[in-house]
């Protein structure tokens, strides 16, 4: 199978310092949207910005219910979502955004939306590493954690080429866990700790929570300092479990992932804010 990827390698495009002019030319109301919302993040970029967001895009199936239309429009829906939410997170200058796109639990749902989601996944993919304007601009590397081996091999092969285009952008960077359980991740840092000191690098001695954490997927990242999940269920569903430990401001929002705005991460991040010239 043979996958081609464009490659940019060029400095990446920053981002305009006003709305575009071609958006004069769109409706008034989408002009007036992306006017209003540029104010609100030269606003927030006043004060001091989270480094590492996390986010659990929970209540596309139920978003795709309650608009009425199939499932699987709803996920692709929350790919948008995920596009436009991380254009925000890159405008605030936050560096690490990190978001649950995949359970593993997840294979248990029925095997032609799991397909369709693998299928959606694999367009997604190659779209932000070949189309994305949010990538280029921002020099945004794409990695996919979880665990790989539970993946099918052109899903992999796609994954491979995500990580191999954007290995040399240094601006940002976006973690898609697929497929991720928190439990898994900790399990397969334990291995790699083991497997070191079965090859003599440490001693069982020198084993400690730091030597775990820099085992751990997001080990070249900032600390994780916000966690939000959408659709209004109150739990973590085994993510970043370990990263959420401390330090971390964990919110649940009301509407589904599909719904997400500006204006429901606008009261997260002032408080945000406000907590950190506290200290």
């Amino acid at each position: 199978m043979t996958i081609t990827f464009e490659s940019h390698t060029s400095e990446p495009k920053r981002p305009t310092s006003f709305p575009q002019i071609s958006l004069l030319f769109t409706s008034p109301i989408s002009y007036f949207t992306s006017v209003l919302r540029y104010l609100l993040i030269q606003i927030l970029k006043q004060g001091p910005v989270p480094q590492h967001v996390g986010f659990v895009m929970d209540g596309n199936r139920r978003f795709a219910k309650k608009i009425n239309v199939q499932t699987g429009e709803g996920h692709y829906l929350g790919f948008k979502k995920l596009e436009e939410t991380l254009d925000i997170c890159l405008q605030l200058g936050i560096k690490v955004v990190t978001v649950y796109a995949f359970s593993i639990e997840n294979f248990k749902r029925p095997k032609e939306e799991v397909q369709a989601l693998m299928e959606l996944g694999k367009a997604k993919l190659i779209e932000l590493c070949e189309h994305s304007d949010v990538v280029r601009k921002f020099g945004v590397r794409v990695r996919v954690i979880g665990n790989e081996s539970l993946l099918s091999s052109d899903l992999r092969d796609i994954i491979n080429k995500t990580k191999e285009t954007t290995k040399d952008n240094y601006e940002a960077i976006l973690n898609i866990c697929c497929p991720y359980t928190s439990r898994d991740e900790i399990a397969s840092s334990i291995r790699g700790v083991v497997n070191k000191a079965q090859q003599g690098e440490i001693q069982i001695s020198d084993i400690t929570e730091n030597i775990l954490e820099d085992n751990l997927y997001t080990s070249e990242c900032p600390p994780l300092e916000i966690l939000i999940r959408t659709s209004g269920e109150i739990r973590l569903s085994d993510f970043l479990l370990w990263q959420s430990h401390q330090n971390c401001s964990i919110r649940f929002v009301d509407c589904y992932w599909p719904e997400f705005s500006i204006w429901d991460m606008l009261p997260i991040f002032l408080e945000y804010q406000q907590n950190r010239q506290r200290k």
